[in-house]
This record gives structure tokens, sequence and C-alpha cells, in this order.
């Protein structure tokens, strides 16, 4: 087997070291607290330690470091910013968060950014890239293999001006945190067209009435 050579770029080694600092003095010693604030009460509650960390992080310039346009974030490579993501991985229920790096909120920013418009950005993109509001993403399916998008049965009916919206979905990560306010919810709007061609995906505030949350 021949090993593919990886090496550093400047900017991602300075990161690195950055990074690697900010764990030792922040995060690492504060994961007990973390856990213990979990622990005590509503589980999706935000945590007050997490909230301080995420301060210093902003403040030392470790924020939004996974995306890739610099207008909103580091303006990594995926190279560059793969090192960095092992680095984060040594906490993974803390650190990730702590620097406005935690799935689902990375990528539905990134789908955000490259098909937004502007006042989608305004509305959502602004206060997720500056880690005020959380968001989730809703594909799984309670009775399909929905990792396949061609097996969803959810529907996006457009109405005028308007969508109707139904179905059901679970195992949503991040959807019981009372800050979420956005999804990105995906289901068949064309179902007369090619099997790969049916499926679309909307942005459903979480307090649009019919929304349920269980």
């Amino acid at each position: 087997m021949r090993s593919m050579p990886f090496d550093l770029t400047d900017r991602a080694r300075d990161l690195a070291a950055r990074l690697t600092a900010f764990m030792d003095e922040h995060v690492y010693p504060n994961e007990a607290t973390f856990y213990l604030e979990i622990a005590d009460g509503d589980r999706w509650r935000p945590t007050a330690i997490v909230e301080q960390v995420k301060a210093k992080a902003r403040a030392a310039g470790l924020w939004n470091l996974f995306l890739p346009d610099s207008e909103y974030g580091a303006g990594l490579t995926n190279s560059e910013y793969a090192p960095l993501c092992e680095i984060m991985g040594r906490s993974p229920w803390f650190a990730p968060e702590v620097f406005n790096c935690s799935a689902p909120d990375t990528g539905n920013m990134e789908v955000l950014v490259r098909y937004g418009t502007e006042a989608q950005r305004r509305r959502w993109l602004e206060p997720l890239l500056a880690g005020e509001i959380r968001s989730c993403f809703a594909m799984t399916e309670p009775e399909v293999a929905s990792s396949d998008a061609t097996n969803i049965r959810s529907t996006i009916v457009r109405d005028g001006d308007d969508y109707v919206i139904s179905g059901r979905k679970w195992y949503i990560s991040g959807a019981g945190d009372p800050r979420c306010r956005i999804a990105i919810f995906m289901g068949k709007s064309n179902p007369g067209a090619p099997r790969h061609q049916q499926q679309s995906m909307i942005l459903v505030p979480m307090d649009t009435p019919g929304v349920k949350v269980e």
C-alpha cells in the first residue's frame, strides 16, 4: 500500500496549533462540567459552559472554520480543514459546537450560502453563523429506507404562493433543541418526474403552524 503525502499549509499549521492550545486551555478542563450540565434536567437545554467557551472561541478567531467561502468562514480547503476536524473530534460532544462547526448546522449553512436568497441568508444564515440559533435537516422517515432519497414519501405541494407539506420525519438531529429555528425539509415535489428528479428541499421555520416535535 502506498501512502499519500499530506503536508499542512502554513495557514493550517498555525490554526492547528492555536486550536490545540485552545482545546488544552478551555475545552478539556471543562468537559466534566459539560456532562454534569447535560445530566441536570432537560437534555436539550443549552449548557452554560458551551455558551461561555463559544464566546472565547469566537474572540480567538477560531470560528466557522468549516466554511470554505472566506466571505463567511475561514476560507480553508478540505485538506486544510481535515486536521482541524481531527483535533475538534477529540472532544466530539463539546468541541464542535464551541467552534460553531457542528452538524447539522454546518451542512445547512453551506446550503444557505450556496443556494439561499439574500432574504433567507439574512433571516437564517446570519444568526446560524453567529451561533445564536440552531437548525436541523429533516430527511429520515419511519417506514422507508430514506437514506436513499428516492424512497421518501413526504410531499411538498405548491398552493399559490404557499407550500403544503405533509409527512413524518424522525431521528432528526437537533430538532428538540429550543434554539432550533429552521429545518431544511426533503420531500417529493414532482412525483411525475424521473425517479431521481422528484425531490426538493424546502426551508420550514420550526414555528410554522402544523409543525409538531414529539
